[in-house]
């Protein structure tokens, strides 16, 4: 049967369904042909029609066809010359996913004619493959893209008032027992009543997924029973991942995507997308042919200028985008465009964010892929958080970025474990970090927002193994424990993992307590990783990227409940406190009406510091006052209410240290809030002048009331 066709448009990208047919685009600027392919199902093994695309306007071939509908299965196949020498890897008997593909209808089959050379063949990659890929790779999906969204809103939470979660989307669901079992793993579970109760009683405000971006699962991997579990190795930038899916292949994951959007903004929680656009996962010159390799291998990504067969990497990855080309810029900032306009999704941590800033060999901050992001208006709106490094030479970029961006500040993290693990000559720093790192962004007009604070990532130990190994334990890898991060920069208390030892458990309940408090007391934006809120443990594993199992996923059977309501109780503080989540710096300086600084720094006997303190290392503790007059929060009618006074002390030696409350001045009467050394603080309430005994690696915070005091600003 003949199908009429018609020219198309070369706009928009991808396949766009108009309510009478789907209009079919894709760019590839050295091709000499291109053929659509259609399939009637996930499983057929060869195209039903194979349609020969004429029009081409500029770089970007098209076609429209008349009554083709959502859930069209399709993918193409490219003809050009195969010079991988010249960085050319046209190869018509590979079927193509769509780069703009909206859904793909399964996960890659691994199999030898995914490859565009002959696998074994003793010239590698310069040799020709002609076995038909179409069997064992995943077919684009044409969808519907309406949706009710009925009244959804982005809840645009400032920065000050954010509070981030890292999650997985199968490791925070799968073992939920309230979650039904048809859906555990799915987008439709992180939408689950029961998911959205626990991060509002936490006092979350934005969910940050790990990526949902339909990737690929390495094939060395498969061969040794494990998976991709991170995802951090895209294949497709427009498709959320059909494994998180529990409502169908072709086109169910979308709906169901933004369902579980609708759901978390009607919770007030924003929807933070973890996105890789630095590589893709097709690897380097010997990895696979799926897409953008062989719709135009040369004109999407970075390749060695003395020899185009290689490609760049800055990734650790095999390869790297080319964000330098304008194409590729193009692609990046349509794929940013459409999670935001039709997907409805808040904002995105970009990994290894360097990358995408390197002009040549070099990271340049004001790049092109920087300039569009500042002048686009819509993607310049939404939270924008780097991760500020890459593998490259000079990619370690913290405190770089431009205004407008947050960034992973991984000083903070660094220094934080650090200072409780009792490092030498760690509390000028440590000051540093937790006002917010003004010596990284004060000076570029930048304000604390500007820092994501972290003490555990994905990337890593979690916070309760932290404190409970010295040593990775990632054997489950295969990978005779030589990956991962080499060393744990922490305090852990001998015993490694599980122990009888009350004592021993004791300690590093206060060491967890200790980070938690000093994450969510500290300036700028705290980012917690799902399950370190209740005790989650990988049994030492640093690096659980392979691991889709009960390593990764977290146990609520076992949560620890008791550090479950200590952060609910911190986290929710902190939110009625504006005092811990300044808008602006500090400035060391009066606050406007009255003699107090803003900040002040204090020694054991009572004393502030003088800047010569600062280069002593005295007996890893110290102590800061934080003036509340100066700042309001509103109440429930609207009225400006001053916030209180408080006064921290920080003590990281490993035994009890007296301090001396600060002078009348600074606040008469002041209460005990928070004691790390137990889950629950005393209350006792000391005057000025009084002598308070902090308990070895102990964090005590004292609230001052200003509740009789006026607004000064």
């Amino acid at each position: 049967m003949e199908i009429i066709t018609y020219p198309g448009k070369p706009y928009p990208l991808g396949a766009t369904w108009d309510g009478e047919g789907v209009n079919f685009t894709l760019y590839a600027d050295n091709a000499t042909g291109v053929e659509l392919c259609l399939f009637n199902s996930p499983d057929d093994t060869k195209e039903s029609k194979k349609i020969k695309l004429y029009e081409r306007s500029h770089q970007v071939w098209h076609i429209y066809l008349p009554g083709v509908k959502p859930g069209q299965l399709y993918g193409y196949r490219v003809h050009g010359p195969y010079e991988s020498q010249n960085g050319l890897r046209f190869n018509p008997n590979k079927l193509l996913i769509d780069p703009y593909a909206k859904a793909i209808a399964g996960a890659i089959d691994w199999h030898d004619s995914l490859f565009g050379y002959e696998v074994g063949h003793p010239d590698g990659d310069l040799s020709y493959s002609e076995t038909d890929s179409a069997p064992y790779i995943p077919k684009s999906v044409v969808i519907d893209n309406t949706f009710d969204w009925g009244n959804d809103e982005l809840p645009r939470t400032p920065y000050h008032q954010t509070v981030i979660y890292e999650a997985h989307v199968r490791g925070l669901t799968m073992q939920h027992p309230e979650i039904p079992e048809n859906i555990r793993g799915s987008y439709a579970a992180i939408g689950h009543p029961a998911i959205i109760k626990h991060l509002k009683d936490l006092g979350i405000t934005a969910i940050e997924l790990m990526p949902i971006h339909q990737f690929v699962n390495d094939r060395h991997l498969g061969e040794k029973g494990l998976r991709n579990y991170w995802g951090y190795n895209t294949i497709g930038f427009f498709a959320p991942d059909v494994r998180y899916s529990s409502t169908g292949v072709t086109g169910g994951q979308v709906s169901e995507f933004k369902a579980m959007v609708k759901e978390l903004h009607k919770a007030g929680i924003e929807v933070i997308l973890d996105v890789v656009y630095n590589h893709t996962g097709e690897g380097n010159q010997l990895g696979p042919t799926l897409s953008f390799k062989g719709a135009d291998n040369s004109s999407y990504y970075r390749l060695v200028d003395e020899d185009k067969r290689f490609y760049m990497d800055y990734t650790g990855t095999g390869n790297t985008l080319n964000a330098m080309l304008p194409n590729v810029l193009r692609y990046i900032m349509d794929s940013l465009r459409y999670w935001i306009t039709e997907m409805h999704v808040d904002g995105f941590r970009f990994d290894l964010a360097s990358t995408l800033a390197r002009e040549l060999h070099e990271v340049n901050r004001l790049s092109a892929f920087f300039d569009i992001i500042h002048q686009d208006p819509v993607i310049s709106q939404v939270k924008l958080i780097a991760e500020p490094w890459d593998v490259g030479e000079g990619g370690y970029q913290v405190g770089k970025f431009p205004p407008g961006w947050a960034e992973w500040n991984g000083k903070y993290r660094d220094c934080i474990r650090d200072y409780w693990r009792g490092a030498d000559s760690m509390l000028g720093e440590f000051a540093q970090r937790f006002t917010g790192s003004p010596d990284l962004y004060e000076d570029d007009y930048r304000r604390p927002t500007a820092s994501i604070n972290f003490i555990t990532a994905h990337d890593g130990f979690t916070m309760n193994d932290l404190v409970s190994y010295n040593e990775k334990h990632n054997e489950a890898n295969g990978e005779d424990n030589n990956d991962g991060e080499s060393h744990n920069r922490s305090w852990n208390c001998g015993a490694e993992g599980d122990t009888d030892d009350k004592a021993v458990n004791e300690l590093r309940a206060q060491q967890k307590r200790n980070f938690l408090s000093t994450l969510f007391l500290s300036q700028g934006v705290p980012m917690i990783v799902a399950g370190d809120e209740m005790g989650r443990t990988q049994k030492g594993n640093n690096n659980a990227y392979c691991q889709d199992n009960e390593i990764s996923w977290l146990d609520w059977g076992n949560a620890d409940k008791q550090l479950l309501k200590f952060t609910q109780k911190l986290i929710n503080f902190r939110k009625d406190h504006p005092n811990f989540r300044r808008r602006r710096w500090f400035q060391g300086q009066p606050v406007k009406g009255q003699g107090l600084d803003d900040i002040a720094w204090f020694l054991p006997e009572g004393s502030e510091m003088s800047d010569e303190n600062w280069s002593h290392d005295f007996a890893k503790s110290l102590a800061v006052f934080l003036n509340g007059k100066g700042i309001h929060s509103l109440g429930p009618k609207g009225e400006r209410i001053v916030d209180d006074s408080y006064y921290l002390i920080f003590n990281a030696f490993h035994e009890a240290i007296d301090y001396k409350m600060p002078p009348e001045k600074f606040g008469k009467k002041w209460r005990v809030v928070l004691d790390t050394s137990a889950y629950e603080a005393d209350g006792k309430v000391h005057n000025s002048g009084d002598m308070i005994t902090v308990q070895g690696r102990t964090v005590i915070l004292l609230e001052h009331h200003n509740k009789h005091e006026k607004p000064t600003d």
